[in-house]
């Protein structure tokens, strides 16, 4: 779901994993331990999203792609350690 900057309220278990066009993008926590072990390519391409997400609307919709990491990317993220959760993260002004 894309809601509004500034209306999604983040709790202590989602995961922040980086910007997307200048925006935050956050996983739960749950779900980011089902998909820890691969890259996710977050895309907007033609099609109906869901009717509650902001994109709705404009005629597309978000679909993730996703990949195993390689072996060096896995060594690599477990040398940085843990991403931010919850407010760990201060997020950008808008």
């Amino acid at each position: 779901m894309c809601y509004p900057r500034g209306e999604f309220r983040i709790g202590q278990r989602d995961v922040y994993l980086g910007e997307v066009a200048g925006q935050p993008f956050y996983i739960g926590g749950a779900q980011f331990e089902y998909w820890a072990h691969t890259h996710l390519t977050v895309d907007l391409v033609p099609g109906r999203g869901s009717g509650f997400s902001l994109e709705a609307p404009d005629g597309v919709r978000f679909i993730i792609r996703s990949r195993l990491f390689t072996d060096d990317e896995t060594a690599a993220l477990r040398a940085a350690g843990p991403p931010p959760a919850g407010s760990q993260h201060e997020p950008m002004a808008p």
